[in-house]
């Protein structure tokens, strides 16, 4: 006698073009760092953010207290900076053999992904990263799908004709006439949905939710 047996493969959902990681995933990782690090858009600026409804870790003894050792924390920021940026370990490694703690942060912050969402065309870095990817963006009047491509001073972004009309940039102009990027960025063009980047990041502008410090120490060892 034969059996037969039915497997069933659950696919994610997709909202318009993209796949959508789920929800737990994303704050698990979150909780389980101790960290706000806007992983996703709007939630994470309202009482809906995982780490402000749980603010402890996730798990059955997530409420416990435990003091990390410093190698624990070296890890963390470690961590937290690869999610924040969508960063490989590898690649990380390689930033912090090759460059001074200052030089890490302009390499990272004029990344294309993190400078569509600075400028305001993405709710989130992480949505910014997928509209590069998917061919939404576009610097001085090229395509550019590789989200790590590094922005320089005098480079026109701006959102593809074609992609304007889509679904998923409907509300961004109006979004953008309350909205101010930092000072090394500035918007051109509301209705073209067009900015420009006129002088190296400042990263002192910006709180980050990460130690670059113990990071580096981590990479040192």
């Amino acid at each position: 006698m034969s059996l037969q047996f039915r497997i069933t493969v659950r696919v994610p959902e997709s909202h318009g073009e993209f796949s959508i990681m789920p929800r737990r995933i994303k704050e698990k990782r979150e909780r389980a760092l101790g960290t706000k690090l806007f992983l996703k858009a709007e939630r994470c600026n309202s009482p809906k953010c995982a780490t402000i409804r749980k603010p402890y870790r996730p798990g059955a003894h997530g409420r416990r207290r435990s003091m990390p050792t410093e190698f624990g924390r070296q890890l963390q920021e470690k961590q937290k900076i690869q999610l924040f940026y969508g960063l490989t370990n590898h690649q990380l490694q390689n930033l912090f053999s090759e460059l001074s703690k200052e030089k890490i942060m302009a390499q990272l912050e004029q990344r294309l992904d993190r400078v569509v969402f600075l400028i305001g065309f993405a709710g989130s870095p992480r949505i910014g990263r997928q509209f590069v990817s998917h061919g939404h963006i576009m610097v001085n009047g090229r395509r550019v799908t590789v989200p790590s491509y590094h922005v320089k001073i005098g480079d026109v972004i701006s959102v593809r004709p074609e992609s304007r009309k889509a679904k998923i940039f409907e509300g961004v102009v109006e979004r953008l006439h309350d909205f101010s990027p930092p000072e090394w960025l500035t918007i051109t063009s509301l209705e073209e949905l067009k900015g420009e980047c006129i002088a190296e990041s400042i990263s002192d502008d910006f709180q980050f939710p990460f130690d670059i410090n113990l990071v580096g120490q981590f990479y040192s060892r």
